[in-house]
């Protein structure tokens, strides 16, 4: 008897011992709001262009780094990045220790604007160019947030040849840490619209419905929209370059998340 009572206080002591070492629970990622101090300073930073400030009203950068929910020492794939008015800001927003990676494929052309993101690399040293094929996404360390605006909708041009959308987004789940977010920004069409692939008679829209199932399909979790960028009086059938909407068009701005 005198042994058993010995080992049942042994296993007790264990037990209490087991519950005292035992890690805690890692608290959820706090919501990032826009006047957070490394979103206020992105947006501030004078190193930004005029041509980049002068679009501000119309591209809400607060609120759009603060919807991808960026902090410091983020690592952030920015998947078409035109002439670098998103790359800049997110330099500055992750900070020293974070890293921007703005992304072209192996073989981009000028029309992907390699050059201005080549000197905005200059002038940030936490911002790196990536190559990567868009189908086949590859960085080397998994990302936080992967962000891509008004580009979506060229995947599907044929002409374009950019590479197949759905392997794109299978790539951006992977390359994404467990919880990584993936943000999408895209010109909105008429719902139920078909995917434009003519190079020369699209409008360069895309029916976000089509998005979020694509999305979905790759094993990510709708995680929230934002209206900020929405313009109803948009009709959604004019090309996005036409002079009487550019700049202003209804846009969709959705968020994704990789699951844990």
């Amino acid at each position: 008897m005198k042994h058993v009572l010995i080992a049942a206080v042994a296993a007790i002591a264990l037990a209490a011992c087991n519950q005292q070492t035992a890690p805690a629970p890692e608290a959820p990622r706090a919501e990032v709001t826009p006047d957070a101090a490394n979103i206020v300073a992105a947006v501030a930073d004078t190193r930004r262009p005029q041509a980049d400030r002068d679009r501000d009203a119309m591209r809400r950068p607060a609120e759009m780094l603060a919807f991808a929910q960026i902090e410091p020492g983020d690592r952030v794939g920015e998947i078409f990045p035109g002439g670098g008015y998103f790359t800049r800001l997110f330099a500055v927003a992750v900070g020293d220790e974070g890293r921007v990676y703005a992304t072209i494929r192996p073989d981009g052309v000028a029309g992907e604007y390699e050059t201005p993101v080549i000197a905005v690399a200059a002038e940030y040293p936490n911002a790196v160019m990536a190559r990567t094929p868009y189908d086949a996404l590859a960085y080397p360390e998994p990302l936080d947030v992967i962000f891509t605006a008004q580009n979506y909708h060229d995947m599907a041009l044929t002409a374009y040849a950019l590479g197949d959308r759905a392997a794109m987004n299978r790539t951006a789940f992977a390359a994404l840490k467990p919880g990584g977010y993936y943000i999408v920004i895209d010109h909105s069409a008429v719902a139920g619209s078909p995917i434009e692939t003519n190079a020369e008679t699209t409008t360069h829209r895309i029916d976000e419905a089509t998005v979020r199932a694509e999305i979905e399909a790759a094993g990510f979790v709708f995680d929230g929209e934002s209206d900020v960028l929405r313009n109803p009086a948009d009709t959604r059938t004019t090309n996005v370059f036409d002079p009487a909407i550019r700049g202003r068009t209804d846009q969709f701005v959705l968020r994704f998340r990789r699951p844990e």
